[in-house]
């Protein structure tokens, strides 16, 4: 497969800088490889659900991992930013530095109010490894005090962070911190709709998948196969596998509340299909071809194009599938991206 074959075009127009307000009132294409196209919006989701269904959530946290601070070094000054975006230990993160190439291994870098730390290590594309002064819950305060929530790019460039993407940006069931960037589809939940899908007999369940900013790395092959994914950390508690596997059992389906829930469950699940505990990094690269384990379902917003989340749901719908929902999409004005609408895709045969 080409890079290529991921492409298509999208006017500036479509990007959403804010989500819809109330957050169940975005729009919702339904894609069911043979039965066509609906235009919906989320609001109408527990319609188009079963009792004895289920929706997995990914509960993580984003933190305000974007801090700016300055490196000093023979009497330099220089201004940086980093993006956190893997914790390695109680007191380091591997980061994202710009500008990358003006660290190397020593330097001490100050991001303000006591919140110092050295690079100790320097890879591959702008990427370090940070070891901070503090540690721990210290380190998590000073961190939640001075960064600001990492917009992705396509909306940092248009616009800053204010005090608005601090909820807007943040699923209302998030509980554990860790994230980098939101698991986006969940962006379109209200505690009212969470109720009216479980008085509609469907279970609700929670995974954990903190998500890295190597979620926006662009493709830079044009051999799909020769991308490497960032590495990042899951957890499926084991009551939710088994939980997932009596849904399965009972001729329930599993529906995926975004790729990243998506991702995760797929890597617990063994070629039987079985679903198993999983507390471990993962970095599954999903493309046309892969055979789906545990997912029936997914809810997912509009990627960009020539993504890895537009692989996986080229993937998941068929990629003619997909690639007739963007067109129709983007002609009938949908919202593209974090803050924009959704799609509920059935699995292709």
């Amino acid at each position: 497969m080409r890079l290529s074959d991921f492409d298509f075009d999208l006017p500036e127009d479509r990007i959403a800088l804010r989500p819809a307000q109330p957050r169940d009132s975005a729009r919702l294409l339904l894609v069911q490889p043979e039965q066509g196209m609906s235009d919906l919006i989320v609001r109408d989701l527990p319609g188009l659900l079963q009792p004895g269904d289920a929706l997995v959530f990914n509960d993580t946290k984003v933190i305000p991992a974007r801090l700016s601070g300055t490196r000093a070094r023979d009497g330099n000054i220089t201004v940086v930013e980093a993006t956190l975006h893997k914790r390695a230990a109680a007191d380091r993160w591997t980061a994202f530095m710009r500008p990358g190439k003006r660290l190397k291994a020593g330097d001490r870098v100050n991001f303000g109010e006591g919140l110092d730390a050295t690079v100790v290590e320097k890879h591959d594309g702008g990427e370090v490894l940070l070891a901070f002064d503090l540690s721990g819950p210290d380190l998590d305060q000073a961190i939640n005090t001075r960064g600001d929530m990492p917009l992705p790019p396509y909306i940092a460039a248009k616009r800053g962070e204010d005090a608005q993407d601090r909820s807007d940006y943040q699923t209302v069931y998030a509980r554990e911190d860790g994230s980098v960037a939101a698991p986006t589809a969940g962006l379109h939940f209200t505690p009212e709709l969470l109720t009216a899908i479980r008085e509609r007999g469907v279970s609700t369940h929670f995974v954990t998948l903190h998500v890295g900013a190597g979620t926006f790395l662009p493709v830079k092959t044009d051999d799909v196969s020769e991308h490497k994914m960032h590495a990042e950390f899951g957890v499926v508690p084991r009551e939710t596998a088994d939980a997932l596997n009596a849904v399965h059992a009972a001729g329930g389906r599993i529906i995926c509340v975004g790729t990243t829930s998506l991702r995760l469950l797929e890597s617990a699940t063994g070629e039987d299909g079985v679903i198993k505990p999983f507390a471990d990094d993962t970095a599954i690269f999903i493309t046309p071809g892969y055979r789906f384990r545990a997912a029936d379902g997914l809810m997912t917003n509009f990627h960009l194009p020539k993504s890895t989340l537009f692989m996986l749901v080229s993937a998941f719908a068929g990629q003619a599938t997909m690639r007739a929902a963007y067109e129709h999409a983007i002609a009938d004005g949908y919202r593209f991206y974090s803050y924009g609408d959704g799609s509920l895709l059935w699995r292709a045969a």
